[in-house]
């Protein structure tokens, strides 16, 4: 009886073909799902935010001026001051240089956003307090 409790204990010639098995399910799930990712093309409807530098200037009206980085439709972009749009807003395409002058009071904040046209997506390209 002792030495068939041993046989039993020290029988491990199962252990391997599970193993193998169970190693071979994961790799043919794994390898399925990178292939569907591939062929289904996700990800690519993911637009990246333009990457772009603004500079604020001014206590009176302030002067926003993109100082660099991707140029960015203006349908894209709305300046917005307190919150609200401000009544002067980009007409052309915004690029280096571009700039327009915003009606500020002390303690507003002027905030640059950019919004996918793809999507609902929205993107804070720049903030700034009037002093």
């Amino acid at each position: 009886m002792r030495q068939k409790l041993k046989q039993l204990f020290g029988d491990d010639r199962a252990v391997s073909p599970v193993i193998g098995v169970i190693l071979m399910v994961a790799i043919t799930v794994i390898l399925a799902a990178v292939i569907g990712f591939f062929v289904l093309d996700l990800g690519s409807n993911q637009e990246q935010t333009p990457q772009a530098s603004f500079s604020f200037e001014g206590t009176g009206p302030t002067t926003v001026t993109h100082d660099g980085g991707d140029t960015i439709a203006a349908d894209n972009i709305e300046v917005l001051v307190g919150g609200s749009a401000a009544t002067n807003q980009f007409t052309s395409d915004v690029s280096a240089g571009s700039s327009i002058d915003v009606s500020t009071a002390s303690g507003d904040e002027v905030r640059i956003v950019w919004s996918s046209p793809n999507s609902d997506e929205t993107s804070t390209l720049g903030t700034f307090t009037a002093p």
